[in-house]
Formats: structure tokens, C-alpha cells, sequence
């Protein structure tokens, strides 16, 4: 009898260990997430100049573009003025 008190007394404590334990490295886990979160790690950074390289080649791409299709208007432009029909 003594012994189903005592586990049925344990049970609980299960519990109460794994919230204790939970509290007790919070603070090292918020800490090592904030030193996450403010570093920036090598494959990250490539990631973003990466990104901002393509940017810039779609922008320039896009300039390249407009500026064909200026170009090609005012060709046609000066064949209608250089036609004599």
C-alpha cells in the first residue's frame, strides 16, 4: 500500500520535472535565438547578395529593353519621314 502512495505521489512530479527543466533553459534558448537572429551567417549573406545581383540584372535587362524599344520606334519614325510615299 505504502508503495502505490509513493508512485501514485511520483506521478505528477514526472510533470512538474519537465516544466522545471523547461524554465530553467529558457533563458539560454531566448538568449542563443536573439544571437541567431542578429548575426548574419556566410550561406545567408551570399544568399542576399545573390538576390540583390539579380535585382540589379533585372533592372538592367528591363532598361535594355525600353531602350531597344526607343530605339526602334524612332527608326520607324525617321523611315516615315525619309519616305516619299
Amino acid at each position: 500500500m505504502k508503495r502505490a502512495l509513493i508512485l501514485l505521489l511520483l506521478l505528477p512530479l514526472g510533470a512538474c520535472v519537465s516544466t522545471v527543466a523547461h524554465v530553467v533553459t529558457a533563458p539560454v534558448r531566448v538568449a542563443s535565438w536573439s544571437v541567431d537572429k542578429m548575426t548574419t551567417s556566410q550561406s545567408e549573406a551570399d544568399e542576399k547578395r545573390g538576390r540583390r545581383e539579380r535585382k540589379l540584372d533585372e533592372q538592367r535587362a528591363k532598361e535594355e529593353r525600353k531602350e531597344a524599344k526607343r530605339e526602334r520606334k524612332q527608326a520607324r519614325e525617321q523611315a516615315r519621314q525619309n519616305d516619299p510615299y
